[in-house]
């Protein structure tokens, strides 16, 4: 099972991509503009995409994929994409995206009965099986509904686990679900510095400083990957939270990053 990392920047910039991670070949997790790095043939294979939040920069390449994959799935007979998220982040694709105004409605084209999108809810807790790997859906604190997935590596009794925390604030319940698992690779965001703590708590993303309280609560010793850091500012993020790190092995997500489990 692999994992590549297609973006992972808080905004665009020339070498920076907003989230998605490529699961395997088939699963997209997030959707950002970091997708279009995939060539043709690679998002035509692309059966499955969760999402984590309804936010632009986690959703943007879904449009515009399922218009570049239409006519391949089409000809080869593929079935519809399967788009996985929280009700009300699929309520905002409805409304605010596949509405004829800002794109068309691929939920129903190329025809309402074969359509090339379909739209599936899940709900924190539950566990999702894409093609035998297991994946659960985890509680996020972000200013929209939200939520974060841990991916199960399998192969044994206390099998390892990738956690993408998602667009997140202070959250502890995703801690008390973690402390029931064995985390093998935490990607979690910081999105902010110190100097704009009271951005990142009215838009309920985490600072240094709040990633330090955070990670207090984590237990056993994963790689940790910090995401979501705005263009122009990761060396400065990471000097801040280098200065809290500790022992704890603490890196920066980077774009084309595979991590194997």
């Amino acid at each position: 099972m692999k994992i590549r990392v297609l973006g992972c920047s808080g905004a665009i910039a020339a070498g920076y991509k907003t989230t998605a991670f490529l699961l395997d070949d088939d699963v997209l997790i997030d959707a950002g503009t970091g997708v279009g790095d995939l060539d043709l043939s690679a998002l035509a294979r692309v059966d499955h995409v969760l999402l984590s939040h309804s936010h632009l920069d986690h959703v943007l390449g879904l449009p515009l994929l399922a218009d570049s994959v239409l006519r391949l799935r089409a000809q080869a007979g593929r079935p519809p994409i399967q788009v996985h998220a929280l009700a009300p982040t699929l309520e905002a694709l409805r409304q605010h995206l596949f509405n004829g105004v800002i794109w068309p409605d691929f939920t129903r084209l190329p025809s309402a009965e074969r359509p090339v999108l379909t739209l599936h809810p899940f709900e924190v807790g539950q566990r999702l099986n894409l093609g035998g790997r297991m994946i659960e859906v985890l509680s996020a604190a972000h200013t929209v509904p939200a939520c974060g997935f841990a991916v199960d590596a399998g192969g044994g009794r206390d099998h390892a686990h990738w956690v993408y925390t998602g667009d997140t604030g202070p959250n502890p319940l995703l801690w008390q679900r973690l402390a029931q698992l064995r985390v093998s690779h935490l990607v979690i965001e910081t999105a902010f510095s110190d100097e704009e703590q009271q951005l990142a708590t009215i838009s309920r993303h985490l600072c240094p400083a709040a990633l330090g309280r955070e990670l207090a609560q984590l237990q056993g010793e994963p790689q940790i990957h910090i995401t979501h850091i705005k263009p122009g500012e990761v060396e400065a993020v990471m000097a801040e939270i280098g200065a809290l790190a500790g022992a704890r092995r603490i890196a920066a997500l980077r774009a084309g990053q595979l991590i194997e489990l």
